[in-house]
């Protein structure tokens, strides 16, 4: 090659993938551009800008700047579209999600008002691709290359290659390392602080080819201690007849082996006081889209506000934001189970047995069944999961009829089903609502234009107002259904459950401070939140222990006197014995005792509060096994192999 200029297009191609990191970390998940992280995604961006060069290097000159200008275009749009879909989501989609990305469009209105908020960062990442269309013939060079440069060039990407990997070996191997990252798990947010958008999309992409599986390697179970039932008092266990002994003699694959080995010997939980307490009561259990303590008003709300006073007040309550969000955080809700990172959970489990949901448990009770969703019925895969856990499923276009409106009434969802169930016999009735969804505004927000004379005196600014006026829609829904009740005689013989998915992202952290009333001091004050547990006539209860949606499952199952097994949930009854445990998708996590921030590597134990040496590494090792098996459980069907006649 002649001169200089002919290597500029290289130049060109590794500042402009260097500079989109960059952009994208500075705008979302932050972190410092003089650390050895920046080190590692420079390496990366390297080698994608010497194979992007490689590829234009074949061809005449026209085509080969018309190429170049196409590679910098489609990774700009692949940055900009994870910058917009951080914004409303505040986490990074996979390329398992974008396959799905038919149902993600959906909510176009959300993206547009994305793309403009974020404007200027979203022309910075198409900014490599405009300059290169406007000057790129008068600096840059597009000519053919000879072979023996491509060879010398393939070695440089390989060594580019080598050297980022070198450099993620050389650094720190705890679990929020960039080897950690690199090698064993899948947590996008982290990832591509630690090692790039480039390096987080290629691995996602090599691990859905191969079906690999975020090796979140349990610790052994030699060192876990082995529960014996006490042999001088009789106690009574939430535990089915499994014959764990007899399971192991007869399964040939090693991977079932650990997972009859584990659950054989993890403590299950003690039934107590509060076991059968409503037993043979309604259930109506829902996940409400966006919810919050926030939400939670006597001026403006005060049917939740009435729930929550006279139900169990849960002082400590946690919903984490998983992978997939919404269908992620209804996974939890209503299977007790931690979501696998990098698929659809609740899509996925639609092919497997799930004996333990509340559907399938009240079923075989002959309770009718039903589950209802105020948006597309097939959206997130619901249309597969939700019948496969017992339920009579409609949404909009499949049996739920509405009007038409972004997002749709709680209030009118309510006002079409409950006459399909409430009767003279048992029901178990679940929603997933959708009134509180985000965008949180006046212009775009039907629920929230619906409710604005509610919320327009209050001293807040927009957003904080409009997400008070869509939860305003569920607090009338609320209303509507505990007066069907009351009209039925059943008040009192029905337990409703009422939980978030998520907490509201839509809003930006200084409006949730808004309506905190204070500053947000940490992620884990982020995700605090409210469950509402009520029946007509309840002694209320304070329950000050930190707990989460992924004890739902097995509180419900508890207070309902189910047959189930404590064992086999991730979750654990938060009137047993068991210790308190919220777990958040990295690998954090609260117990009674202190609060572990996983990629801080630090644990902040609460006032007063002294932990023995060796506490945090066994939570954090309980924390992995239960990340580990949870995965498994949905991987392998495994409720199919230990309760095979439920």
């Amino acid at each position: 090659m002649k001169g200089y200029k002919n290597w500029t297009l290289l130049l060109y191609f590794a500042l402009s993938f260097i500079g989109m990191e960059l952009v994208l970390r500075v705008f979302t998940v932050g972190g410092s551009i003089f650390s050895l992280d920046q080190a590692i995604i420079s390496l990366f961006a390297v080698a994608m800008a010497v194979g992007c060069f490689l590829i234009c290097s074949f061809f005449s000159v026209k085509a080969n700047r018309a190429l170049a200008a196409i590679c910098l275009g489609l990774v700009g749009a692949v940055f900009a579209s994870q910058l917009v879909y951080h914004s409303i989501f505040t986490t990074f989609y996979s390329i398992y999600s974008a396959g799905n990305a038919g149902q993600v469009w959906q909510f176009w209105r959300q993206a547009l008002v994305a793309i403009i908020e974020n404007g200027l960062q979203v022309l910075l990442l198409f900014l490599p691709m405009a300059l290169l269309l406007a000057v790129g013939r008068k600096v840059m060079s597009f000519t053919k290359i000879r072979w023996n440069l491509r060879a010398i060039l393939t070695v440089i990407l390989i060594l580019s290659q080598i050297g980022g990997i070198a450099v993620v070996q050389a650094g720190e191997h705890q679990q929020s390392s960039a080897y950690s990252y690199y090698y064993e798990k899948s947590f996008p947010v982290h990832s591509v602080q630690k090692l790039g958008l480039i390096t987080t999309m290629r691995l996602d992409c090599q691990r859905l080819l191969t079906g690999w599986t975020p090796a979140i390697t349990p610790p052994p179970l030699e060192d876990m201690p082995v529960w014996t039932p006490p042999e001088e008092v009789k106690i009574e266990y939430n535990v089915l007849d499994i014959d764990f002994e007899q399971l192991l003699a007869t399964e040939t694959d090693q991977s079932i082996q650990d997972m009859h080995s584990y659950f054989k010997i993890i403590p299950p939980s003690e039934k107590n006081d509060f076991t059968g307490k409503y037993q043979g009561y309604n259930l109506i259990l829902i996940t409400a889209e966006g919810f919050s303590h926030l939400a939670v008003r006597e001026d403006v709300t005060p049917t939740l506000y009435r729930m929550v006073r006279e139900g169990y007040t849960f002082n400590n309550f946690y919903t984490p934001l998983w992978g997939v969000s919404t269908s992620d955080g209804e996974y939890v809700a209503c299977t007790g189970l931690i979501p696998k990172s990098g698929v659809w959970s609740f899509k996925r489990s639609a092919e497997n047995s799930l004996p333990l949901v509340m559907g399938n448990q009240l079923k075989r009770l002959g309770y009718q069944t039903v589950a209802y969703h105020n948006h597309s019925y097939k959206y997130y895969g619901r249309n597969l999961s939700h019948p496969n856990m017992g339920y009579d499923y409609k949404g909009i276009g499949h049996g739920l009829v509405m009007k038409k409106a972004w997002p749709r009434s709680d209030l009118e969802m309510m006002e079409k089903t409950i006459p399909e169930y409430i009767g003279d016999h048992q029901f178990h009735a679940y929603y997933m609502t959708v009134s509180g969804h985000l965008n949180y505004n006046f212009f775009g927000n039907e629920m929230a234009v619906k409710n604005k004379k509610y919320v327009k005196d209050l001293p807040y600014s927009d957003a904080a107002k409009a997400y008070l006026a869509t939860q305003i829609e569920l607090d009338r829904a609320m209303e509507y259904l505990l007066q069907k009740l009351e009209e039925a005689g059943i008040a009192d013989r029905t337990l409703i459950a009422i939980s978030a998915d998520h907490y509201p992202y839509g809003l930006k952290t200084p409006e949730i401070e808004e309506l905190e009333g204070t500053k947000i001091a940490n992620n884990f004050d982020l995700y605090r939140n409210c469950f509402i547990l009520w029946t007509k006539g309840m002694e209320p209860l304070t329950i000050e222990e930190p707990c989460s949606s992924l004890d739902i499952i097995p509180t419900l199952s508890n207070l309902l006197g189910l047959d189930y097994d404590s064992r086999l949930l991730m979750g654990r009854d938060i009137h047993s014995s068991a210790e308190p445990l919220v777990i958040f998708a990295d690998g954090s996590f609260v117990t009674d005792k202190g609060r572990y921030d996983a990629i801080a590597d630090k644990f902040e134990p609460l006032p007063g509060v002294s932990v023995e040496e060796g506490y945090v590494e066994s939570v954090a090792a309980t924390v992995a096994r239960k990340m580990y098996y949870s995965a498994m459980i949905l991987d392998t069907n495994y409720y199919r192999k230990v309760l095979p006649s439920r």
